[in-house]
């Protein structure tokens, strides 16, 4: 579903959640009228070409904590997305490959499936581009494919699963990478455990007077539906925040080796590379000096389990980024326009963090570990 979709679904549930909210709740007007309203998510959007069944979810679930999928058998999907973690690290920077150090935070990838680009600078536009992407990626999982593949085929109760589920007579990588975003299609928030989504849905008491406040502030005031629109609470954009540095880059080696090594693989010039002085952010996709430090806007949706914040792990709790939003952000070159001081008092603070808190669920979204395949098994001989 493209964000045009999701726009829509927001339009319709527009009335309701403006008579839910009152006259009161529904900030200034203006943004209304300029921005989708927060709303609760339609449902999951499934690609036609992979199509959601029982058993390819269930597939996918194992091979989503199979340590097999990584370069040395130690990095699964679960490794930087745990469920009891918010479904990220609960690090500033993730963990990274054995021996190596990443170089930014590991988003969360609950409702994963709303989104039409992926990873902090959008470089890809599918939850099956991303599952390769991470698994490969030589400060992630460091897989290489044809050597995955291999081990899958090493595995007869994954032979027979992916025989069941695809038709192959052995199973090919891409198809688990198809399988592990069909799981990560139901790992999404349940809108009847979210206060705001029982509140826009007529729940008049599922939330609380400071949330209701902290909503006209989100609304009015702070500005945040600006960028944290529609149902998913994301406009999907790119935006510099200005946001201050990760110290690590400055001091340790292993983040500073990985820190080069991005940008020069991703293309940029040799002066940037030398200097390797900041994430550049959506400027390694399209080399406009115009998205230098632009990172693509996070939902808000389950942040209340997700910190640390930012795409450097900057902020550890959602005061510290209520307070960035009201300085109106740092100083820094190409900053969004939109980022202004905001004169919110102390109470104001407090109830729009309140509010934030509405936008996730009352309790975390948990899935236990899945039995996994035992041990390789060596294939007949051929038959001559």
């Amino acid at each position: 579903m493209k964000t045009t979709k999701l726009m829509q679904h927001s339009a319709v549930l527009a009335v309701t959640l403006a008579t839910a909210l009152g006259a009161s709740a529904a900030g200034n007007g203006k943004a209304d009228a300029l921005f989708p309203p927060l709303a609760p998510l339609p449902p999951v959007p499934v690609p036609k070409d992979n199509p959601q069944t029982p058993e390819k979810i269930a597939l996918g679930k194992q091979l989503y904590w199979d340590a097999r999928l990584s370069g040395d058998g130690s990095m699964p999907c679960v490794s930087c997305h745990l469920p009891a973690l918010g479904w990220g690290d609960g690090g500033q920077i993730s963990r990274g490959y054995p021996g190596t150090k990443h170089w930014r935070n590991s988003q969360t990838i609950l409702n994963s499936a709303y989104y039409n680009k992926l990873f902090w600078e959008g470089n890809v536009t599918s939850l099956e581009a991303q599952a390769p992407a991470a698994a490969e990626g030589a400060v992630a999982g460091n897989g290489d494919s044809s050597v995955m593949e291999m081990r899958l085929r090493f595995l007869p109760e994954y032979v027979e699963s992916f025989r069941k589920v695809f038709g192959s007579e052995w199973p090919r990588i891409n198809d688990a990478w198809r399988a592990i975003a069909s799981y990560q299609r139901t790992v999404v928030s349940d809108g009847s455990k979210v206060p705001f989504d029982r509140f826009a849905k007529g729940d008049k008491k599922a939330l609380s007077e400071a949330q209701q406040r902290g909503l006209a502030i989100f609304n009015g005031k702070a500005g945040c539906i600006q960028c944290h629109n529609g149902p998913l609470a994301s406009d999907q954009k790119f935006h510099n925040l200005g946001l201050p540095d990760f110290e690590g880059f400055k001091t340790d080696p292993l983040y500073q080796v990985t820190h080069r090594w991005e940008h020069y693989q991703k293309g940029v010039s040799e002066p940037k590379y030398r200097g390797a002085d900041m994430d550049y952010g959506l400027y390694f996709q399209t080399k406009n000096s115009k998205d230098i430090g632009k990172f693509r806007t996070p939902s808000l949706r389950e942040v209340k389990y997700t910190g640390p914040y930012m795409h450097n792990g900057v902020f550890t709790t959602l005061e510290q980024v209520v307070d960035f939003y009201d300085a109106g952000g740092s100083a820094a070159p190409h900053k969004s326009e939109l980022l202004k001081p905001l004169g919110l008092t102390a109470q104001e603070k407090a109830d729009l963090v309140a509010f934030l808190d509405a936008l996730s669920m009352t309790e975390p979204l948990i899935h236990d570990e899945p039995k996994l395949p035992g041990a390789y098994q060596p294939l007949p001989a051929p038959v001559k």
